[in-house]
């Protein structure tokens, strides 16, 4: 019986170890989308306990709470104690064997507390005094998590129309020691079906200087933006779809549908796909202009219960995997900008795994000479963040295109103690190849191999992006 959680915790053979403890463990991080906060890493917050630090804003584990029949005030609640959310958590955790946040978890407490018990219970006073002592410490500031996680890039989560101030003062104090670029996500500007639409163009004139009542006028507002953001250092965006189309539409009706969002007017489905199609594919063109990455997330039902929507808000853990078919949008759209020369750098993110290998068969139609693999299926994102969704979606990349071009591993998270995912991604990784030349079906080329988990940890995102260091 292997040992809980050992330095060769996932990796079944010799192989496997090897690449892992030789090459991958000791590659620097590329966390090229999260939704960690540039004010806090500008600001160095420093956090008063684990509970701040572990389930502030984090919805994984909100959900998991809420599954073990934890009453909400004690979750996300005001009046509870931090200690007493922590006890909570414990105890939710301690059942949920299989569970990628049981692992996770218990990494965090490994890495970055030097921690070795098990998260239960019993030890729970002991490991929330340990915790506690040490993030009193000047290195347990959110720049210091950073730095001892070996983060070279962040790029940060960012509308349009944001400043950019706390960016701006990262950039100047040169304080972290990774770099942090905005990567630009126009989710407002695309939910024209939205009542606080117009309430965000207003916002948007008053950052561009002129006044927005055309299709043209949103073109020129999002270049002066993609503008100030390429000066920043974006090189990534990101969009939220909840599934894929391709509606096109003249110049005439889109500006029809833009007036009338304007005037607060009910916006239907098929305007909506009008207008959405127009936008994305005007975005497409400038972002390939501009050398920068397209990243589609689409397939999530979100704000399921109406209950909790309207007393907590979106993004608190009441979502889940849609089904919608989206093969022929995907593929009208990358046909479209593809035509016209303008299909930019695309990382195609399905909530849905059984999508695995319909994206894997889609990418391989419009791939181009000037980058390996520059259309891409992102890494399993969200629910597929297991063990099993990690290593489900290697099998299906491996069988359909050149696993060794994939860009590695995100956090997608609100979380700075959330860096040793990518320690998780990497083993399994070297365990999926291990296992293949074990088996006989790869060569036992441990020089070339070593080289190709690095490149999949760490370097293909750096060329990918074009990140400077």
């Amino acid at each position: 019986m292997k040992s809980f959680m050992d330095d060769d915790f996932i990796l079944e053979s010799p192989t496997a170890k090897i690449l892992f403890h030789d090459y991958a463990q000791k590659m620097p991080i590329i966390d090229y989308h999260c939704h960690i906060s540039p004010q806090e890493i500008a600001q160095n917050k420093q956090f008063s306990n684990i509970t701040q630090v572990w389930l502030g804003g984090d919805h994984y584990k909100w959900r998991l709470i809420r599954s073990n029949g934890t009453p909400e005030e004690k979750i996300t609640g005001n009046t509870c104690s931090d200690k007493e959310k922590f006890l909570e958590f414990v105890k939710a955790l301690s059942k949920s064997i299989g569970n990628p946040l049981y692992h996770w978890t218990h990494l965090e407490l490994k890495r970055f507390f030097d921690c070795d018990l098990i998260i239960n219970e019993h030890n729970a006073e002991e490991i929330w005094n340990i915790c506690n002592e040490k993030l009193q410490q000047d290195s347990f500031r959110v720049q210091g998590l950073i730095a001892k996680s070996n983060v070279k890039i962040i790029c940060t989560t960012d509308d349009p129309a944001d400043d950019l101030q706390w960016h701006k003062q990262i950039q100047a104090e040169k304080l972290c020691s990774a770099k942090v670029f905005p990567a630009m996500r126009p989710d407002a500007l695309m939910r024209i079906d939205s009542s606080t639409f117009s309430d965000y163009i207003n916002k948007l004139e008053k950052i561009v200087g002129f006044t927005i009542k055309t299709m043209d006028n949103i073109r020129a507002a999002m270049k002066l933006r993609m503008d100030y953001f390429a000066q920043m250092g974006c090189r990534v965006t990101d969009h939220a779809l909840e599934y894929m189309f391709y509606t096109p539409a003249d110049e005439g009706t889109i500006n029809s549908i833009v007036q009338k969002a304007l005037h607060n007017g009910v916006i239907s489905l098929q305007e909506k796909e009008q207008y959405q199609t127009c936008l994305l594919s005007f975005l497409a063109e400038e972002y390939s202009k501009r050398n920068w990455a397209m990243q589609i997330h689409y397939s999530a039902l979100r704000n399921n219960s109406k209950i909790m929507f309207d007393k907590l808000g979106p993004d608190t853990g009441f979502d889940c995997i849609a089904t919608y078919n989206c093969a022929e949008g995907i593929v009208a759209f990358l046909n479209a900008l593809q035509y016209k020369n303008i299909l930019p750098k695309t990382i195609l993110y399905s909530l849905n795994p059984a999508d695995n290998a319909l994206i894997g068969s889609i990418i391989g139609s419009f791939q181009g000479p000037d980058i390996y693999g520059k259309i891409q299926q992102g890494c399993s994102w969200w629910f597929n963040d297991t063990k099993n969704g990690i290593l489900n979606q290697m099998t299906s990349i491996a069988n359909l295109s050149v696993f060794g071009n994939i860009l590695g591993m995100v956090t997608d998270s609100r979380s700075f103690l959330s860096y040793p995912r990518h320690e998780y991604y990497r083993r399994i990784l070297c365990n999926f190849i291990g296992n293949l030349v074990e088996n006989g079906e790869y060569p036992n080329d441990l020089n070339y191999l070593g080289k190709l988990v690095q490149n999949i940890s760490y370097n293909n995102a750096i060329n990918y992006f074009k990140f400077t260091l």
